[in-house]
């Protein structure tokens, strides 16, 4: 591995841990149908296994400009995925669904505060030139864990045990760690960066409202509900005062600026949309496999195994494109092919076979891979 030129290193080494974070998310979505009759609860409960996380990891994400800059990129990184590997033995050794939870929203904080920081440290160590082909290459790395979670998920619920699911991914996290301590490089620190508290409290209390608002909503009826309405409301209303309050700052916790950048802004909305499709999918495609449809979890994995596959590979040739000819030539294309096929699989019905919803999904997973990783680096290299 000493051959490898420095920033590959850096790659390979950040692959670890963020593959631990994707790959204990992939292993545990085909799954959440099991988690109904194990702790004998209701879609709405076990779904907090996949919000909370989300909650937690969109709260803790506004920290990483601070903590990256006051204490360092590489420390940041570092603690996230020990507080994430610490999450996942907590989750092996739960005994009720609440502690479940709990260790997911453990894993989230961790995961936000490693995501990022992640692809910023790829994006320091490569030139600008590069950069399509490095995001590509992680992406294609990357897309290894949700190509065999699913399956392997379903093999370790069907054979094994739920806490399993857990304790496997912990091995790739303790070699992430190893490898990051050796060959990430420190970055500057700021001592003297002054943490912006009153922006903190605003945002994850404007996030956090809204996201739980969602998690709530078992159905049209029960979204809408004043509570609900009364928590998305204040919700949107923090995040407007918190874009007021940032822009009037001279020490700013996130620096919103940088949406000034058409180009920034463009890949913000497009990421978002098209995450937006990919994550209800993922929730809902293994409830409707094995809840309608019957199948068991390894088909339920298997169903997601060729969409992982084609989208890291498109992921990699988007990447190409994208250092030869630009954005336009690989985003839109992609997020057409990826509408077009969530558009196929908004028809299901119980006569849909189940070779036609590989497929869709497949195509969804190649427009995904080929349309939001390029996306996201046009975005970063603006």
């Amino acid at each position: 591995m000493s051959k490898l030129p420095n920033k590959w290193l850096v790659v390979v080494s950040v692959l670890f841990g963020t593959f631990t974070v994707i790959l204990n998310n992939s292993m545990l979505n085909p799954i959440l149908p099991r988690f109904i009759q194990i702790f004998n609860s209701n879609a709405v409960a076990v779904g907090w296994i996949l919000t909370i996380f989300m909650v937690s990891m969109g709260m803790t994400m506004p920290l990483t400009g601070y903590f990256g800059d006051r204490f360092g990129k590489k420390k940041v990184y570092l603690a996230g995925l020990s507080i994430f590997i610490a999450g996942s033995l907590m989750g092996f050794f739960s005994s009720s669904l609440g502690m479940v939870i709990l260790s997911r929203a453990i894993q989230g904080m961790a995961g936000g505060l490693m995501m990022p920081i992640a692809m910023a440290l790829i994006f320091n160590s490569f030139p600008r030139y590069e950069r399509g082909l490095a995001v590509g290459v992680y992406g294609v790395a990357a897309m290894v864990a949700p190509a065999v979670g699913p399956t392997i998920g379903g093999f370790l619920i069907q054979y094994f045990d739920w806490p399993w699911l857990f304790a496997f991914n912990i091995p790739f996290g303790l070699t992430g760690l190893i490898l990051s301590t050796k060959f990430l490089e420190p970055t500057e620190t700021n001592p003297n960066k002054k943490f912006d508290l009153i922006g903190f409290i605003i945002v994850t209390s404007g996030i956090g409202s809204v996201l739980f608002a969602l998690g709530r909503g078992r159905n049209v009826e029960s979204l809408f509900d004043a509570f609900n309405i009364l928590l998305i409301v204040g919700g949107l209303l923090a995040i407007v005062l918190f874009v007021w309050y940032e822009n009037r700052q001279d020490d700013p916790l996130l620096n919103l600026s940088v949406f000034k950048v058409p180009t920034y802004s463009v890949s913000i909305v497009v990421t978002s949309a098209a995450s937006i499709g990919l994550f209800s999918g993922i929730f809902l495609l293994p409830l409707l496999i094995q809840n309608v449809y019957g199948l068991n979890e390894v088909m339920t994995g298997l169903l997601f195994l060729p969409a992982a596959a084609a989208s890291g590979i498109f992921m990699s040739i988007g990447g190409r494109i994208l250092d030869k000819k630009g954005p336009k030539f690989v985003v839109p294309p992609g997020l057409a092919i990826m509408a077009a096929a969530t558009l196929g699989l908004s028809f299901l019905n119980l006569s849909t076979p189940y070779w036609l919803i590989l497929l869709l999904n497949t195509i969804r997973g190649l427009g995904m891979g080929m349309g939001n990783m390029p996306a996201t680096t046009s975005g970063m290299n603006a």
